[in-house]
């Protein structure tokens, strides 16, 4: 597969359905009144990473994302159709530029990560969606919103923890191969790599990825040879090794180093800050004599240790990946404390229902050593309050005879027995409310009761008696 790491991509969003004009005519409903939908909202476009590719070599030939439209709406106050949504997949470590090339949009460095590039526009409203009491039959609806469209510019940077860099012919490839399981183009000509390789590397208890870049040669920062875009692959990783050919004389060396130096400082993004570790490369080609002073002249010239390795025979390589992966390792640690401080700290849910009443999940996270300093504080606070309480009391104690007195009522109450308790006042009774006014035939005369019923009543009672 091609190796290509700059791709220029034109996307569109999808434009939003047409709201309908639409009244309901059936059978038995006199006023139907207003019938149109309102359309579907277009799709957006979207840039995603993914970790099983390595290039943008299928933007090569796919230069055009668009996204579907939405569709209108219809009669019976059906709404349209959303439009499907675009997704662009890329390789982990792609940056997506505006059109200059310039302007940062976003940067994919991790897997799974998504970005929304364009979004579609929304549909318009039907002609029910307008209806109200003073507008009973509105003849209009909106049209959909417009879709987006951009050009973007996507450039690859790879992820890998650590870079391979120097002059052509320096042996980088050769390295590479002896150390992973890549297989790059190895010939004795200049600029036998066009193109970045990746290769897996396994040392001790720890692996990572090393990336072999093509050769730099002075002037690269202006395009001469293949230039410096490629350092860009470099940006991302924790540590850089740099392999100088030791089959030149001890100047030529020293001079070959200075040379790459001058080009990463010339390119920026902070690559001359980067861990160095320097090795002269094709040692067992070098006579023993010469050896010792080609060294001495890379470690005046780079002012920092130089390793011994041939990547042909192996010897010394053991060591420099040591280093390389202590150098990553420690890289990592930081990016991992930098990643848990970005975080927000959560709150642990408690397990029962009572320690959840009382946690109070809005109030900021405190340390747990901030916590027991001020629950030792408010601990310390709380027994002065109590030792001020009892020396207070302490100091106000009751005169002799007071207590003497207080003693001897004591003794009286026990002997007598509880006291008597005097009888609860009768409550009066409430009086009555007066009774009410009768209206009506109540108020009317009563009838005189004759002579013969008031007979007739004593004589019942005589009975009875």
């Amino acid at each position: 597969m091609r190796f290509l790491d700059v791709a220029k991509v034109y996307a569109s969003s999808g434009a939003g359905g047409n709201g309908c004009i639409a009244f309901r005519r059936e059978k038995f409903i006199e006023y139907g009144g207003p019938y149109g939908g309102d359309g579907g909202k277009g799709g957006d476009v979207w840039a995603e990473a993914v970790e099983n590719l390595n290039t943008l070599i299928d933007y090569r030939f796919q230069q055009h994302v668009k996204a579907k439209s939405g569709e209108g709406g219809k009669g019976k106050v059906m709404t349209g159709a959303n439009g499907a949504d675009a997704i662009m997949k890329v390789p982990v470590g792609t940056q997506i530029y505006e059109e200059d090339g310039e302007s940062l949009i976003a940067d994919l460095a991790v897997n799974g990560q998504r970005v929304k590039l364009l979004r579609g526009g929304n549909g318009g409203f039907g002609n029910a969606h307008f209806k109200s009491a003073t507008n009973q039959a509105p003849n209009f609806a909106n049209p959909g919103q417009p879709l987006e469209e951009k050009i973007f510019i996507l450039k690859l940077k790879l992820i890998a923890d650590a870079g391979l860099i120097g002059m052509p012919n320096a042996g980088k490839s050769t390295f590479v191969a002896r150390v992973s399981a890549a297989r790059p183009k190895i010939a004795d000509y200049p600029f036998t790599t066009l193109e970045p390789q990746l290769g897996v590397v396994k040392i001790d208890d720890s692996d990572f990825v090393i990336a072999d870049l093509p050769g730099l040669i002075e002037g690269a920062h202006e395009g001469v040879g293949l230039g410096d875009r490629f350092l860009g692959h470099a940006e991302r990783c924790g540590a850089i090794l740099h392999l100088v050919d030791g089959t030149g004389t001890a100047g030529a060396i020293a001079r070959n180093y200075k040379v790459i130096r001058g080009e990463l400082e010339a390119y920026g993004h902070g690559l001359g800050e980067k861990f160095e570790i320097v090795a002269l490369n094709k040692c067992d080609a070098i006579p023993a004599d010469e050896l010792a002073k080609k060294k001495a002249a890379l470690e005046k010239a780079s002012g920092s240790k130089v390793y011994l390795l041939s990547g042909v025979s192996g010897r010394g390589v053991n060591d420099v990946l040591r280093a390389m992966a202590a150098q990553i390792r420690r890289r990592r640690a930081e990016r991992a404390e930098e990643k848990e401080l970005r975080q927000p700290k959560v709150a642990r849910i408690p397990a029962t229902r009572a320690g959840r009443q009382s946690v109070n999940f809005k109030a900021p996270v405190v340390p747990a050593e901030t916590l027991k300093s001020v629950q030792a504080y408010e601990n310390l606070k709380v027994a002065e309050a109590k030792a001020a309480e009892r020396k207070a009391l302490a100091k106000v104690k009751p005169a002799p005879q007071a207590r003497i007195q207080t003693a001897k009522a004591a003794v009286k109450k026990s002997v007598k027995g509880p006291a008597k308790t005097a009888p609860k006042p009768k409550e009066k009774p409430k009086p009555k409310a007066p009774p009410r006014p009768k209206s009506g035939w109540a108020r009317a005369k009563p009838r005189s009761v004759s002579k013969t019923r008031k007979r007739a009543g004593q004589t019942k009672k005589k009975s009875r008696r």
